[in-house]
């Protein structure tokens, strides 16, 4: 894996990790597209929406002093310049995971030098925790 894609995944992690929308918004690409599964409903956005849902899920975890547990399940390198993540999240709140996790297939794309972003998201939301656990690629 390239150092420096590993450098901006672990700052990308701790600003997700932190709730930090600025750090946030300057690791996604403005150019940014995604698509959300939630209860079979299929929901497509771009920058604006993703920071605009970053923030309502930063202001959750701030107002119920929430944890996020990010687990890295898959480093997946597309092509020389792009490398696929695949993140389960979810919360800990009051010392309890809650009982359902996203699953994040977000795709990095090096965009100078040193510059990675944000350039791609498919979410399955609300997977059940067990489910989660049970991951195995074949």
């Amino acid at each position: 894996m390239d150092n420096q894609f590993r450098k901006y995944l672990d700052l990308y992690l701790e600003a997700w990790r932190s709730s930090s929308i600025n750090r946030m918004r300057d690791l996604i690409s403005k150019d940014y597209k995604a698509r959300e599964i939630k209860d079979g409903d299929i929901i497509d956005f771009g920058f604006e929406e993703s920071i605009n849902g970053w923030e309502q899920g930063f202001l959750f975890a701030e107002e119920n002093n929430a944890e996020w547990a990010l687990n890295e399940v898959a480093i997946i390198p597309l092509r020389t310049d792009e490398i696929m993540a695949i993140i389960s999240a979810t919360m800990i709140l009051q010392g309890k995971s809650i009982d359902s996790a996203h699953i994040f297939f977000q795709t990095f794309r090096k965009e100078s030098f040193e510059d990675w972003k944000l350039i791609r998201s498919y979410i399955e939301a609300g997977i059940s925790l067990d489910n989660i656990r049970n991951i195995q690629f074949t």
